[in-house]
C-alpha cells in the first residue's frame, strides 16, 4: 500500500467530520441573504487549503462571490495542474421534500445527505485531502498544483469572464482538473466529452399603461399575454427544431465515430419515460435521445407571467406580460451572436399595439469539448480503469459549467473531468446525497491521476 493510501484511510473519520461540518454552511449564492455565508464557506476551503500544505492560499474578491486560490509550486520540470471546484449551492426549495433539514447532515447506510454534498463540496473536498496525503506523507506532490475553487458557480459564473484577465498569470497552467463532475455508476466510470454553454434572456411585453377591464376594452387594442405567446410560439416549429435564422449555424456536426461512441452509452429509453412519468419524447427530428440531450441545443421557456394569478377569475386585460428563456449551446456557438439571434426574431415576430423589452440574463457560458486523445483524459482513463476494472464511457454533458470555457479562452488551458457525484444524487433536487464510498474513492483517484499526470508528456 502507498504511503498516500495509509494516511487517508487512516484518517477518514477526522475526513468526515470535516465534510459535515462544510455542509453546514448554507452557501447558496442564488439568494442576496446567503451572500455571507457564500463568503463563509470560501474562508472555509482557504483554511482547509492551508492546512493541507498548499502555499499562498487567498480569498479573490470578483465583483461578486469569492474565488479561493492556492498552490503548491515545487515539481520542477513536471506539469502545472489547477483544481476546479465550487463551494455554492443551489437553492433548496421546496423544503418541505426533505426528509431532514438541508443544512443539517446525516449519514445513512454509508450516504450523506445534505444540499451540496455531492454538488460539488463532496467532490471538491476530496482533492484537497488528497494533496494533503501526499505532501504529508510523501513530502511533496508529483505536479506542480494550483486551486480555483469558485462560489458563483450555481449562478452560472457570472463575473468570472472579467475576474480572470488581470489574474491570467496567478491562474496559468498547463491542464484544469475539474471535481464538479461524476462517474456513469457505482461500477462504470466515464470521460466526459463536452459540456454544453448557456445563454438566457427575459421578454417584457408591455401595453397599456394600466389593467384595463376586459369588458370595456377586450377586442379593441392588443393583449400583452397573447402577444407574448405569439412571440414565444414563434421560436420553435412543431416537430421540434428551433426557428431563429441562423440558431444551427455554428453548430459542429458530429462526426459518426463520436455518434457511434455516444451509441455505445447505456440507455434505456422506456426507463427514461417511466422515470419522467412520461408516454414519450419529444425534440428536434434525426437525433437520438443521447444527442438531443448532449450535444444539439435547445431553446426552452422557464418562466411565463402575466395578469391574474389567483384563485377565482378577474376579467382583467393585463398592461404587461413576461417570460424567461434559456438556450444551451453546443461547440461552436457563441452565446453572444445566439443572444443577437434571438433579440432580431423577437424583434421581426413582434405584433404590433405592443412594446417589447428583450433583457439578457446575466447566466452566460461558452459551451466546452475536449477530446478523448487529449493527454489529460488519456491520464484520467487508465486510472478509471485501473479502478473500475473496465474502460469509461464517452460521454458528454447536458448542463454547463462556465469556467471551462473561461480556462480555454483565457488560460490556454484544457479542462477534464475527474469527479465521483453519480446522477441519481439529487444534486439540484431535495435529499440530495453523496456516496461516502465515492468520497474514499475519490481521494484515491486523485492520488493516482497526479502521479499518472506527473509522468505525462506535454504537447509542444
Amino acid at each position: 500500500m502507498a504511503a498516500y493510501e495509509s494516511y487517508l484511510e487512516s484518517h477518514q473519520d477526522r475526513f468526515l467530520q470535516e465534510l459535515l461540518e462544510f455542509l453546514r454552511i448554507p452557501s447558496i449564492s442564488a439568494l442576496p441573504d446567503r451572500a455571507e455565508d457564500v463568503e463563509r464557506a470560501g474562508h472555509w476551503v482557504a483554511q482547509r487549503l492551508t492546512a493541507a500544505g498548499v502555499e499562498n492560499v487567498e480569498m479573490l474578491p470578483t465583483g461578486g462571490h469569492p474565488v479561493v486560490y492556492g498552490d503548491w509550486l515545487h515539481a520542477p520540470g513536471k506539469p502545472t495542474v489547477l483544481i476546479y471546484g465550487h463551494f455554492d449551492v443551489q437553492p433548496v426549495d421546496p423544503v418541505e421534500l426533505w426528509t431532514n433539514p438541508p443544512f443539517e447532515p446525516v449519514v445513512i447506510e454509508d450516504r450523506v445527505y445534505a444540499r451540496g454534498a455531492s454538488d460539488d463540496k463532496g467532490n471538491m473536498l476530496a482533492p484537497i485531502l488528497a494533496v494533503e496525503a501526499l505532501l504529508q506523507s510523501e513530502g511533496g506532490a508529483p505536479v506542480n498544483l494550483k486551486f480555483c475553487f469558485e462560489g458563483q458557480e450555481e449562478i452560472g459564473s457570472p463575473q468570472i469572464p472579467d475576474f480572470m484577465p488581470p489574474h491570467r498569470e496567478r491562474f496559468a497552467c498547463d491542464l484544469a482538473v475539474s471535481a464538479d463532475g461524476g462517474q456513469f455508476s457505482e461500477t462504470e466510470p466515464l470521460l466526459l466529452m463536452s459540456l454544453r454553454g448557456v445563454c438566457g434572456l427575459q421578454v417584457d411585453v408591455h401595453g397599456a399603461s394600466s389593467d384595463l377591464h376586459s369588458g370595456l376594452h377586450g377586442g379593441r387594442i392588443q393583449n400583452p399575454i397573447h402577444a407574448l405567446t405569439q412571440i414565444l410560439g414563434s421560436l420553435r416549429r412543431a416537430e421540434g427544431s428551433i426557428a431563429v435564422e441562423g440558431f444551427y449555424d455554428d453548430v459542429m456536426e458530429l462526426t459518426a465515430d463520436e455518434r457511434a461512441a455516444i451509441a455505445r452509452v447505456p440507455f434505456d429509453g422506456d426507463e427514461y419515460l417511466r422515470d419522467l412519468g412520461l408516454e414519450e419524447e419529444f425534440g428536434e427530428p434525426g437525433f437520438s435521445s443521447r444527442e438531443r440531450g448532449w450535444v444539439r441545443p435547445p431553446l426552452e421557456m422557464n418562466g411565463i407571467w402575466g395578469g391574474f394569478q389567483e384563485e377565482g377569475i378577474k376579467t382583467v386585460l393585463p398592461n404587461s406580460a413576461h417570460a424567461k428563456i434559456t438556450c444551451r449551446l453546443v461547440a461552436d456557438q457563441d452565446p453572444g451572436r445566439i443572444l443577437d439571434l434571438l433579440k432580431e426574431h423577437i424583434s421581426q415576430h413582434a405584433p404590433p399595439g405592443v412594446t417589447v423589452e428583450v433583457t439578457p440574463m446575466s447566466i452566460l457560458g461558452r459551451p466546452y469539448s475536449i477530446s478523448a486523445e487529449h493527454w489529460g483524459n488519456r491520464a484520467a482513463a487508465a486510472v478509471l480503469e485501473e479502478l473500475y476494472d473496465r474502460e469509461p464511457y464517452q460521454t458528454r454533458s447536458g448542463g454547463s459549467i462556465p469556467i471551462t470555457g473561461v480556462f480555454q479562452e483565457q488560460l490556454g488551458a484544457d479542462t477534464i473531468s475527474f469527479g465521483f457525484g453519480i446522477e441519481d444524487e439529487n444534486f439540484h433536487a431535495p435529499d440530495e446525497f453523496f456516496r461516502l464510498g465515492s468520497f474514499r474513492k475519490g481521494q484515491v483517484a486523485y492520488c493516482k491521476l497526479l502521479y499518472r499526470l506527473g509522468e505525462s508528456t506535454l504537447p509542444n
